[in-house]
């Protein structure tokens, strides 16, 4: 809602506005934040790394401290229930733990070290070492879907903080509120911890100017983004058309396909069907690993799957979506997959109660029609998905091969289907970011070998990934030190190793 520069939080569930006026942010006041945070990171990034590890601990103590009343605020702007914001609050407390974890036992910096060897022949080696360092100041959007998780304290924002790069925030227009709340704990950890002033900063807008005012700023060095494939693809654009071109880090959806293979549908198709009921409507389907495309070999046993799945889907609820815009996207996802000849509406769900709220659909088609209409592969955010019917293996693997990026893929099958399809799992490798074998995408644990990415549409950098301990190499570069004195060099990188990390010395990993 604009009014002369300022907008609104609304309540999704009913559209009514919320207490609290936000201002959009403009170019001078954009300039002077970015400025700031250029200033910090000449000091941030010097910090020890137990500073920050304990800056990063700090900040989830301070989100927790918040209470009860940042998960009303966020219930609010969102409609997302209590019970699932308290598990996305733990979740958020718990990457900034754990990248407080890796940034204080410090081998996260792959330090590496070639020692000189003066009297090689015919020529001398150098001494020559490496360490991955801080890129600068980051600007991270934060997330709709995620309101805390993906948005002003998630993971884009800790594993930036932890790589030593300070952060200036867009907040999602949709929680402007709740965002305001989560930056105000960051803040009290930047001063309790005695972090320069720019270390972290939130902006407010709800105007795509904003946006590309942050990444075109020139002092502003790699971007991170959660969101749609026009939001993302327009940063990157932005992005690459700089005199000094940076890097984006965004993803962008991904319709999760999943395939079922004969074996497993005779054994437990009715089993599949209960999942993946469960898995196409969690959260109203506004996850980015709900599985939005399905792939199901006929078998004797494939009308009981049909059956069980149609049942299940017609027990699920209305929910209510996170935004106006995203129900009205919903809707003209629907009618759009509605128009394409011979798809069935297979299965709906129970009708609508709010303004906001979207039925759940799935919809049927065969794999010839899929074949003749691309545009049944592409994401519908929301409780929706399209499930074709194949009557062959080859049309099965021409459907792997014929897939663009997306972030996860999901098999299910017994031994023998696994000896069957073995070529499927190696056309996956090379569209997809993680592979699940006999469970539901939807679910991304945050561990140290969590791949949360994929090849472009999914993301713009198939080699990250945005959950994850890995998720902090996005923001830093490899730097070369060759002849440096020991007292010039990062302490990571000493002769006696004060930091006590792994460290890869003549091709040995040692302490």
């Amino acid at each position: 809602m604009n009014n002369l520069g300022k907008f609104y939080a609304i309540n999704p569930a009913n559209n009514e506005q919320l207490e609290g006026e936000f201002i959009n942010s403009t170019e001078s006041q954009i300039d002077a934040v970015v400025q700031k945070a250029q200033e910090a990171f000449a000091i941030y990034r010097k910090k020890e790394k137990d500073n920050i590890a304990d800056f990063l601990d700090c900040i989830g103590d301070e989100i927790l401290n918040l209470g009860d009343a940042l998960l009303e605020r966020c219930h609010l702007e969102t409609a997302l229930p209590l019970a699932r914001l308290q598990g996305e609050r733990g979740r958020t407390i718990g990457q900034l733990k754990l990248f407080a974890s890796v940034v204080r036992e410090g081998s996260w910096v792959d330090a590496r070290i070639d020692t000189a060897i003066p009297d090689r022949v015919p020529l001398p080696k150098s001494d020559i070492r490496h360490q991955l360092l801080p890129l600068g100041p980051v600007v991270v959007f934060g997330a709709s879907n995620f309101p805390l998780a993906f948005s002003v304290a998630g993971g884009d924002t800790a594993s930036a903080l932890a790589a030593g790069c300070p952060v200036v925030v867009k907040g999602h227009k949709a929680h402007p509120g709740t965002s305001e709340m989560v930056a105000g704990a960051i803040l009290k950890a930047v001063a309790k911890c005695g972090m320069p002033e720019g270390t972290f900063s939130l902006i407010h807008g709800n105007s795509r100017s904003v946006g590309e005012t942050l990444v075109k700023h020139p002092a502003i060095k790699a971007v991170g983004f959660t969101g749609s494939y026009g939001g993302g693809k327009a940063l990157f654009e932005y992005a690459n058309a700089r005199p000094e071109p940076i890097p984006v880090f965004a993803e962008m959806g991904s319709t999760n396909p999943v395939f079922i293979l004969p074996g497993a549908l005779e054994e437990r198709g009715e089993e599949i069907a209960s999942g993946l009921a469960g898995s196409i409507t969690l959260g109203v389907g506004q996850f980015c690993t709900n599985p939005g495309l399905s792939f199901v070999q006929k078998t004797d046993n494939i009308d009981q799957f049909y059956k069980q799945l149609n049942h299940k889907i017609s027990e699920v609820p209305a929910g209510t979506m996170l935004t106006p815009d995203m129900k009205k996207a919903y809707d003209n996802g629907i009618q759009k997959t509605l128009g394409v000849q011979q798809v069935e509406e297979f299965a709906v769900g129970l009708g609508e109660k709010t303004p906001n709220s979207a039925t759940p659909r799935i919809f049927k088609t065969s794999i010839a029609n899929y074949f003749e209409n691309e545009g049944l592969s592409e994401e519908n955010f929301g409780p929706s998905s399209v499930l074709v019917e194949v009557q062959r293996k080859e049309d099965i693997l021409k459907a792997a091969r014929d897939l663009v990026g997306h972030l996860t893929a999901t098999v299910f099958g017994t031994d023998k289907d696994f000896a069957d399809y073995s070529e499927l799992f190696d056309i996956l490798e090379l569209k997809v970011g993680r592979i699940l074998v006999n469970g539901y995408p939807t679910g991304v644990e945050v561990c140290h070998s969590m791949v949360h990415g994929g090849p472009y549409p999914a993301t713009t950098a198939p080699q990250s990934t945005s959950v994850g301990s890995n998720a902090i190499k996005r923001f830093v570069r490899p730097v070369c030190f060759q002849d440096y004195p020991d007292m010039l060099l990062p302490i990571a990188l000493r002769r006696d190793n004060p930091l006590n990390i792994w460290r890869l010395v003549n091709g040995n990993l040692e302490k």
